[in-house]
């Protein structure tokens, strides 16, 4: 996964209500509707779950250690939400015993390869990675009045790309795919039929409206692909768009470095994903 940085979540435990009213102004849900979107489920169904379940953060020191403030933000989006979620005093092994010890249902642990949330009851797992391509393409199909029939383009066919594909795909989205990498590319296309654009990034974008960027590169979508109509979900970090670009695209973005891949880790591990209609 891509590691955050301390800047690129800064602030996020205190401005979670007014992200919710942008979402809102934005798809006409909130952050805890777009991840039962993104999962299945109706919001009704949710909430006798949430009231009860206990959710543990644990801080995971291995590798480039600890990212100033990752724990709390994360806790922070769960209670947002509606869990009971508290960051273990211990990090490590001791943070996933005190978790254990405490009741906690789910655990939410990152180190520098996976990001993921477990179900102690139900014994699953769950990764942010495909979490947040099921969150990004829910708010894509809200943002954009629906995404069914309509083509969208997924750039990066990674872990998240490739959720993404994958759940525009139960959206009933015609999907086309961009990756630096043309064997990428292709691997979506061996599993369910997808339009693959092997190097020309240009074109991919001049012939679609409604984006998924999943990368990691930035400034690739420049504001003359920016028109009228055109809607971008970018779950990737950095955002991708130029600064012209987003400020041309105004409110038919949607982007954010942790909120949604969490809510949608959290509802998933209580629901496991059911088909879209």
């Amino acid at each position: 996964m891509t590691r955050l940085k301390v800047e690129d979540i800064k602030g996020i435990a205190g401005s979670l209500q007014q992200y919710d009213e942008e979402l809102r102004r934005k798809t006409g849900c909130t952050l805890q509707e777009i991840a039962c979107h993104a999962v299945g489920i109706k919001k009704t169904s949710l909430l006798p779950s949430m009231t009860v379940v206990k959710a543990a953060v644990v801080p995971i020191k291995s590798g480039k250690g600890i990212i100033g403030g990752f724990a709390q933000s994360v806790q922070a989006i769960l209670a947002h939400i509606g869990l009971d979620a508290f960051v273990t005093g211990q990090s490590d092994a001791a943070g996933m015993a005190e978790a254990f010890e405490k009741k906690a249902r789910l655990v939410f642990a990152a180190d520098d390869s996976r990001f993921v949330a477990f179900n102690l009851e139900k014994r699953t797992v769950v990764d942010n990675a495909a979490a947040a391509g099921k969150g990004f393409a829910a708010g894509l199909d809200l943002l954009a009045g629906g995404v069914k029939g309509k083509k969208v383009l997924v750039l990066g066919c990674g872990p998240v790309g490739a959720a993404a594909v994958f759940a525009l795909t139960g959206f009933g989205a015609q999907v086309s795919v961009y990756d630096i990498d043309p064997e990428r590319s292709r691997q979506p296309a061996k599993k369910i039929s997808v339009k693959a654009y092997h190097d020309n990034l240009p074109l991919a974008l001049s012939e679609h409206r409604l984006i998924i960027d999943a990368t990691d590169a930035p400034g690739i979508i420049s504001e003359e692909f920016i028109r009228p109509g055109t809607f971008i979900a970018a779950p990737g970090m950095p955002l991708g768009l130029t600064r012209r670009a987003v400020k041309k695209i105004g409110d038919r973005l949607l982007h954010d470095p942790l909120q949604t891949g969490v809510a949608v880790m959290a509802v998933e591990a209580l629901h496991p994903s059911a088909p879209h209609a």
